[in-house]
C-alpha cells in the first residue's frame, strides 16, 4: 500500500489525467443513462452502465498503477506530444479505409450508436474498450510473463505481450462475424487483418508515447467510424 501511494505521489500529474479522462467519461454514461438506458444494453445487457463505469474505472487505476510500476509505460508525457498528432492520423487513415470496405461488406446496422447519442456514447466506451481491451491483459500478461521468464530481455517480453494482447479483440470480432454466418471468408479476414493492425499500433503506440495516445487513436477511429460514417451508412446500406 506504502508503493502504492508512493507511486501516485511521485507520478501525481499522470493520475490527473486519468482522473479527468475518467470523469468525462462517466458523465457522459450517467447522461445517456438519463436520457435513453437501452443504449447500453447491446454491449452491457442488464448490468447497470454506471456502475459497470465506474468498475471499469477502478480497473484501469489499478492496472494503469502496475505498468507505472514496472517502468517503460504512461498515462501521460508532456514531451511526447507529438505521440497525439501521431496517433490521431493514423486513426484518421484506418477510419477512412474502412469506409469502403463497409460499401462491400456491408456490416450489420445495429453497429451504429445513432446520431446525436454516438456524441456520447463512443467517447465513453472509448476509454473503457482501451481499459479492458489493452490495459488489464497487458497488464496480467506481463506480470506472469516475467514471472517465469525472469532471465528473458524485457523488451522480448513486452513485444511478446503486446502481439498477444493485439490478438484479443480481432479473435472476439472474427468469432462474432462467423457467429453470424453471412460473410464470405474473405470479409472476415479482412476484418480481422483491420482489427489486429489497429490494436496492434495502438498498444505500440502505448508503449512508445502514453495511454493518452493510444486512447486518442480509438477516439480519432471512432470519429471517423463510428459517428461520422456511422450517421450516412444507416441511410445509404440500409
Amino acid at each position: 500500500m506504502s508503493s502504492l501511494l508512493e507511486l501516485i505521489a511521485r507520478e501525481r500529474p499522470q493520475y490527473r489525467v486519468f482522473a479527468a479522462l475518467s470523469v468525462g467519461a462517466i458523465l457522459l454514461t450517467g447522461l445517456l443513462q438519463y436520457s435513453d438506458a437501452c443504449i447500453f444494453q447491446r454491449v452491457l445487457g442488464g448490468i447497470n452502465p454506471l456502475a459497470a463505469a465506474f468498475g471499469i474505472v477502478v480497473l484501469g487505476f489499478v492496472c494503469l498503477s502496475l505498468l507505472l510500476s514496472r517502468g517503460g509505460f504512461a498515462i501521460y508525457r508532456k514531451e511526447n506530444r507529438k505521440g497525439l498528432l501521431r496517433a490521431s492520423g493514423l486513426a484518421a487513415l484506418f477510419g477512412v479505409i474502412i469506409i469502403p470496405a463497409d460499401l462491400l461488406i456491408v456490416f450489420p446496422a445495429d453497429i451504429n450508436v445513432p446520431f446525436p447519442e454516438s456524441l456520447l456514447f463512443y467517447p465513453a466506451v472509448g476509454l473503457f474498450a482501451e481499459i479492458l481491451f489493452h490495459v488489464l491483459p497487458l497488464s496480467l500478461l506481463l506480470i506472469v510473463l516475467t514471472s517465469v521468464f525472469r532471465a528473458t530481455n524485457q523488451n522480448r517480453i513486452i513485444w511478446i505481450s503486446v502481439v498477444a494482447v493485439a490478438l484479443l479483440e480481432p479473435v472476439y470480432q472474427t468469432l462474432w462475424m462467423v457467429s453470424l454466418d453471412r460473410y464470405p471468408v474473405w470479409a472476415v479476414a479482412y476484418d480481422a487483418i483491420h482489427v489486429f493492425a489497429i490494436n496492434l499500433l495502438q498498444l505500440i503506440i502505448f508503449w512508445r508515447y502514453d495511454f493518452v495516445s493510444m486512447v486518442a487513436f480509438r477516439l480519432v477511429y471512432y470519429l471517423f467510424w463510428h459517428i461520422g460514417w456511422g450517421y450516412f451508412r444507416l441511410e445509404i446500406l440500409f
